[in-house]
This record gives structure tokens, sequence and C-alpha cells, in this order.
């Protein structure tokens, strides 16, 4: 099969330290090459992947050595897309929803993963409006604000087996592991850490957006001698850092789509301590690989708890459902049931090819399988769209960029 991945351009895939999503599209193009596939990858020129690259900015734009605009760069990679779109069975999208206007009346098999948050009241114009663009959910529960979405799959995120190491003895310390945000719970997971008495090992990026709360509510904490910023870390450094915890801490105060960082605590065999909020109920499981809580004082509790778990259970619950192989099994049959729906749809029409073509790709199909889930998540509106490329424009829009008004 002939697959285009085509990812965001905030962050080299895969990224040098933070970056989720980007790290991701590198496990499954990764994995769809070792199937056996033909994949090319449109992404920025620093990537590293052992599919074929489409370079569409020379260096990812967080990190990059000169400022560009997000938005023009990657307008410039749809243009590329489109025209070599002929050339593939598929095009499985990375970049939330902003090719839909362009894609609508393109020739070609499409389908695009969300990885963002959903609940946002504009994007139910969004979705309304753009009801037909086949998309898939990285859990169960993100999908549910946007039920008029054009649904055709549910596939959780995974990685290699072979990436993180089972460490079957736990060190003495907490980890808090992801961004300098609110809504990762920071905060809390320093409140966990002091009340129970435990060192914590904050691993976290910091936004510019973020960096007024930085100094206002995090700067004057980490002087405390139970605190220690480590920076952000790449790969390895998740590695011996997750390996050696006590146990993850993931107080998180906003619907997690998914949350990465959960499945590579379990592949290292380390506990979680979870808040119960998005999609922690499906990806981890209470008493199994941690424990779910609903605030600071259950949260201490369960530290305290944590030698109940079995690290051994922990990694193997993490082989079982979110192995890098198994995701990419689980997007092969999306873009089979994609692809077979298009050619039995033309095989219908006669006339303009393009016009059948489009709808033959919109044409209803049903979801993959969903697994049982509990939103129990809320969202404040005033909180901002969570996606790479958002966060990115939101970030670095100057004065003379914003719109009048």
């Amino acid at each position: 099969m002939k697959i285009a991945q085509v990812a965001p351009l905030i962050e080299s895939v895969p990224p040098k330290t933070y970056g989720g999503t980007e790290r991701v599209i590198h496990y499954l193009t990764d994995e769809l090459v070792r199937h056996g596939h033909k994949v090319t990858l449109f992404a920025s020129g620093d990537s590293q992947t052992c599919a074929e690259l489409r370079p569409c900015v020379t260096e990812a734009l967080r990190l990059a050595t000169k400022d560009r605009d997000p938005m023009a760069w990657h307008i410039l990679q749809l243009a590329a897309v489109a025209r070599e779109a002929d050339d593939f069975d598929i095009i499985h999208f990375h970049t939330d929803f902003y090719h839909f206007p362009l894609w609508r009346h393109i020739n070609a098999t499409q389908v695009t993963t969300l990885h963002c948050r959903l609940d946002l009241p504009d994007l139910q114009a969004v979705f309304s409006e753009f009801h037909e663009m086949p998309v898939v959910s990285i859990s169960n529960m993100q999908r549910a604000p946007l039920p008029m979405a054009h649904w055709v799959g549910t596939v959780y995120n995974g990685i290699p087996t072979e990436l993180y190491d089972f460490q079957a003895r736990s060190g003495d310390y907490l980890v808090f592991l992801g961004r300098f945000s609110p809504n990762k719970g920071p905060e809390t997971a320093m409140d966990i850490a002091q009340r129970v008495g435990m060192p914590l090992k904050m691993a976290a990026k910091l936004d510019p957006m973020d960096q007024a709360y930085f100094d206002e509510r995090i700067r004057p904490r980490l002087s405390h001698p139970l605190i220690e910023y480590v920076g952000e870390v790449d790969e390895r450094g998740k590695n011996k850092l997750l390996g050696g915890a006590w146990a993850l801490l993931l107080p998180i105060a906003w619907p997690e789509p998914f949350g990465l960082v959960m499945i590579e605590s379990m592949a290292c065999g380390t506990p979680i301590v979870a808040y119960q909020r998005g999609s922690v109920p499906e990806v981890m499981k209470d008493g199994t690989t941690g424990y779910i809580v609903s605030n600071v004082d259950a949260a201490v509790a369960a530290v305290g708890q944590i030698k109940e778990i079995d690290r051994l259970a922990c990694r193997r619950y993490f082989e079982a459902r979110f192995s890098a192989q198994r995701m990419a099994e689980r997007y092969l049959e999306v873009y089979h049931r994609m692809i077979n729906k298009a050619e039995r749809w033309q095989g219908q029409y006669s006339g303009n090819r393009h016009t059948k073509d489009a709808e033959a790709q919109h044409a209803p199909i049903a979801p993959l399988e969903e697994e049982p889930w509990d939103d129990s998540s809320g969202f404040d509106q005033n909180e901002i769209h969570e996606s790479p490329i958002h966060r990115y424009n939101q970030a670095t829009i100057t004065e003379e960029h914003r719109p009048n008004g």
C-alpha cells in the first residue's frame, strides 16, 4: 500500500524532546514501513524516518533558528501533498482540521486523526460544516463532544515495546512529565509530593504562552528541597526517569485526549496516580496499573499504596494494548476499509470521476468497534484549543498580524 503521513511542522518527527503527536506519527510511520508498505512522510526537514521524507520546511518551527510563520508553512505543506495526491492509496493527516476546506474537494482517499481536545464550543460549527470528512479519535472519550463528526474509528496511541526498559525495582522519587501548563496540574503534583514527603522530579516543556504562569506560580516553588526541575528530556532521558520512579503523577485538570506519558510509564513498569479526567479510565486500569483519584487527599493515599501495584503487571498491560504494532494494525484496518469503500462507490457510478471519487471517501462507513469509556471530564471555555499547531500560532502572533478589532 502507498501511504502518505502528513505531520504538523511544529516539531520534528520524532521530536527532539517534547511532542506527543509527532512521536506517535514517527512510531506509526516506521511500523508501517516494517509491515512492508511504501510510506511517504510530509514533515520538517530535520525529521528522521525510515520512510521517504518530503521536507516541507527546513527545520521544525518551535525550536527553529529563524522565526517563521507557521500558517504559511502549513499551507505550503498542503500544496505539496496535493501535488502528489494521485500517487497514494491513502493520505493520513495529523494536522487538525486545517486541511478540510481544500481536501473535501480533492480526488483522493484520506483520513484524519484528531490528536487534540474536541470539547471547545467553536469546534461544533467546524465539524457541522465538514461533517463528511472521515476522522479517527485516539480515545472514545475524545469524540463525545462531536457526535456529528464522521467517525470511522478509535485507534489508541502505541509505542514500540523495545523502546522502554522494564524496571522491576522502583526508585524513591515521584515524577511529573509533561508541560508547565495549568491543564497538566504541575502545582498539584508539587502539593502531592510535599504532602507525602517524597522528592519530585519535574521534566516539563515550557511554551511561551505559559511563561507568565510559570514565573508566577511554578518558579517560586522550585526552590523547595523536594522539588527538582530537570528540564525537557529526550527518549533516553524519559526511559531512565520514568523507570526509576516510585510513581508517575498525572493530576490533570483537563479532558486529556489520550496521555502518551501513561503508556510510557506502564512500559517501564512504573505505576500511575492520575486524576479521573478525559481518557484516563480508558488508558490505565485502576488497581492494576496504578490508582485513579479525584483530589489531593486521595492522591496522597494512593502514593502510599503504590507498593501494592505489581510493576510487571503494568508492563504486561502496556504490551497487550498499547504497542506500536497494535496501533499500526488498527490503522491498517481503517485504511483498508476506506479504500475498499471508495472502490465500491466508484464502481456504482460513471460520469464525473472527480465528483464521484470525492463522494466516495465521504460515504458512510461503519466505525471500528469502540471500547467502554467513562467521561468524567469538564472543560473551561477560556482554555485554548490544545492542538500543537494552534498552540504555536497563538504564542507567536505579533501585534502587526493580529486582526483588527
